[in-house]
């Protein structure tokens, strides 16, 4: 896809602060409240919020005094090290970074006025030290959950946090279920059960935030088994003077019990019907079909789950349903049949009332990073067709018969997107590291939860066999 002509204007905007210069410092933020971390995009690791600080301060969530000498750093033309994603991009390819497509969002772009300099002075509107409210908040309340996706962790996922404490970290080289590494630095969760001072300050701070909030993002953990999620719903829906500007976001796996669900939509149907908020999205998260899903998302009922897909398109006729695909290694054999269910789905639910018409159902498509041992990037070249062949599909069902539009640009663009990651090249001792991992892994996968890995994936049989013979 063309790059959006404005972003070359939002690059020149802040280019005249510095190249280093980030509105998502400032506008954005992902808070974990369970552990106590935050940071304001997902490409720098995130950094503990000292308890001290929230003392006096319960923006402090946001405003930490790290992330504040960040701010100072772009303020005075310098590029922060934690955001060399973004610098690696901009400076090796033609590409536009997350930099510029954060900081063109509409969240971001009524602030810009606020860092320009002073006429005939050097010195900004904005105040690096000042404590600023976001107006895009993503928030994990508690690691409670029902699930235990194969690249998840135990400081997301209570169920996983339960495994590890019963039989230890998996025998991979990376850490990202080992207790011993999250204890190190500082990741370690709070029980859902216990009290949390984290979600206490979120609770002080919520109603001068809510105020300037212009999305607002509730994930986890699985969100409809924490109470704090509720709590946000019923207070959007007794506040006398909503804020009606307002994009509220719910992430869930929607495996949990039919009472939940229930109380949940018969809450969103409150919201969207009285206006409360500007628009409600809805999120869910599948990486492959039926079995094949099962596996990847340890804990799903693959039907169970299509059949609530179905009963939330049917009795919330506002909202549309966002899948987030976590594409990866164990996504490709099967992707095509995801697409096809998609498809049908869209064409049962066409409704001119949707906040997206027709698209009663949208795909958004990321692909796997960490851990790197189930990425795509570890498979043999020769699947590299595959993703070519769910490529034609999406793009053969674009448009239905009466030339309606069922799959976007951006879903097609974003499967486009995988097929490139996965041919671009890998560092060949990288890629012998994580193979060893992949079967280290799944073999130990199978041990523990009673799966058979080839018998569910037999195209990848092979491959399997052949990581497993890989020695270090």
């Amino acid at each position: 896809m063309e790059p959006k002509p404005e972003y070359k204007k939002t690059k020149e905007f802040l280019d005249t602060v510095g190249r280093g210069m980030c509105m998502a410092k400032w506008t954005q933020v992902t808070i974990h409240l369970q552990n106590g971390h935050t940071h304001s995009c997902h490409h720098p690791a995130t950094h503990k919020i000292p308890l001290r600080e929230l003392e006096e301060n319960p923006t402090a969530l946001h405003n930490t005094k790290y992330k504040k000498t960040q701010r100072r750093m772009m303020l005075n033309g310098l590029r922060p090290p934690e955001c060399d994603y973004c610098w690696n991009v901009e400076d090796n390819s033609d590409v536009f970074s997350d930099r510029i497509l954060k900081s063109n969002s509409e969240w971001s772009t009524k602030y810009w006025s606020k860092i320009q300099k002073k006429v005939n002075g050097t010195n900004y509107l904005i105040d690096w030290k000042e404590n600023f409210n976001p107006s895009y908040v993503e928030v994990v309340f508690s690691n409670a959950c029902n699930m235990k996706c194969s690249y998840c962790a135990p400081h997301i996922s209570s169920k996983w946090m339960e495994e590890i404490e019963k039989y230890g970290h998996y025998p991979t080289t990376t850490k990202f279920n080992n207790l011993k590494h999250l204890k190190n630095i500082q990741g370690l969760p709070i029980p859902h059960r216990e009290e949390n001072p984290y979600v206490e300050a979120f609770w002080k701070w919520w109603p001068d935030l809510y105020r300037d909030l212009h999305t607002f993002r509730i994930t986890g953990g699985e969100p409809l088994l924490s109470k704090d999620t509720f709590k946000v719903l019923d207070y959007i829906i007794e506040e006398k003077n909503p804020n009606r500007e307002l994009v509220l976001s719910v992430n869930s796996n929607l495996m949990v019990t039919d009472d939940l669900i229930d109380k949940f939509i018969e809450k969103v149907n409150i919201i969207t019907k009285e206006k409360r908020v500007k628009e409600f999205q809805m999120f869910t998260s599948v990486d492959s079909w039926g079995p094949q899903a099962e596996y990847i998302r340890n804990g799903l009922v693959f039907d169970k789950f299509w059949k609530n897909c179905h009963k939330f398109l049917r009795e919330c006729p506002i909202p549309s349903l966002t899948f987030m695909i976590t594409y990866n290694a164990l996504s490709v054999p099967n992707f095509d049949e995801f697409i096809k269910g998609v498809y049908e789905l869209k064409s049962s639910y066409q409704n001119e009332h949707r906040i997206c018409p027709p698209h009663s159902c949208v795909i958004d498509i990321s692909y796997l990073r960490h851990p790197p041992h189930q990425s795509v990037k570890i498979l043999y070249k020769k699947f590299i067709p595959l993703i070519k062949k769910q490529i034609k599909l999406i793009e053969s069902l674009r448009f239905n018969t009466d030339g309606e539009e069922f799959f976007t640009e951006m879903e097609v663009g974003k499967l486009k997107r995988i097929y490139d990651w996965m041919n671009a090249p890998m560092n060949k001792k990288s890629l012998k590291v994580d193979r060893y991992n992949f079967y280290k892994f799944f073999e130990e996968h199978d041990k523990r939860r009673g799966t058979d890995f080839i018998s569910i994936f037999p195209e990848l049989k092979d491959f399997y066999n052949y990581c497993g013979r890989i020695k270090l």
